[in-house]
């Protein structure tokens, strides 16, 4: 017989709980399961909320780039205390996240290679299971001058107007662009219509004199750079 005394958090020692070890010791010192515990508030009858957590991080490989992929529904569906309430408070949590390192990037908006649109377009784009097509205005200093969603599609593929993206570019007084879109199947290699795109956008550029500086591909861990593999 298993004799394991169950214990809730307020049985915890007071530095071993969420909460007062924030107050102790600062954000810092917690870890993601005591982190999410806290999002949580409370757990089940058979697990803490930090007990929980590590449940639900545990299912996502801990990594806190897929538990942004888990949407509302899958949350309540697949883990025993978690309700409507905890699970918009999770995923309100995980967007804050995305766009304070979107808000991060304005700080320093000058590109300067393939990583820096990279670092962009990441958070936009890298939890998302569809495609989106992006277009990144730049000045004569390569400084951002302003992003825009230019297209959105479906797992595999999205439809892109080259005459709407150059129609951005010029009312916006672009002297260079970056186009960048997304692969939810995770394979970061270009197909051909990506090959297509990227052509006709450099060939339409080159007409007004608005250059094609990259053409990036994002994934979750990895990216495409048709700069950085000489195809522009």
């Amino acid at each position: 017989m298993d004799n394991k005394i169950k214990l809730n958090i307020k049985d915890l020692a007071e530095e071993d709980r969420p909460r007062e070890k924030m107050l102790l010791k600062g954000v810092s010192a917690l870890s993601d399961a005591e982190l999410l515990g806290i999002l949580l508030g409370s757990g089940n009858k058979n697990e803490t909320a930090v007990e929980l957590a590590q449940r639900i991080l545990h299912s996502v490989s801990n990594n806190l780039n897929n538990l942004g992929k888990l949407e509302i529904k899958d949350l309540i569906k697949n883990f025993n205390g978690v309700g409507e309430a905890k699970a918009i408070t999770i995923t309100a949590a995980l967007e804050l996240g995305k766009r304070r390192k979107l808000s991060e990037t304005v700080v320093q908006p000058q590109i300067t290679n393939s990583q820096d649109a990279y670092n962009i377009f990441h958070p936009i784009l890298a939890d998302l299971r569809h495609e989106e097509m992006w277009i990144l205005l730049l000045n004569r200093a390569n400084k951002v001058i302003k992003k825009i969603q230019v297209s959105k599609g479906g797992v595999s593929g999205t439809v892109v107007d080259i005459r709407m993206i150059m129609k951005e570019a010029i009312e916006n007084l672009a002297s260079a662009m970056i186009l960048c879109h997304n692969h939810p199947s995770g394979n970061v290699n270009p197909s051909g219509e990506d090959n297509t795109i990227t052509q006709r956008l450099k060939e339409a550029g080159s007409i007004m004199e608005i250059q094609l500086l990259d053409h990036i591909i994002v994934c979750d861990h990895s990216y495409y750079s048709y700069m950085d593999k000489g195809k522009l």
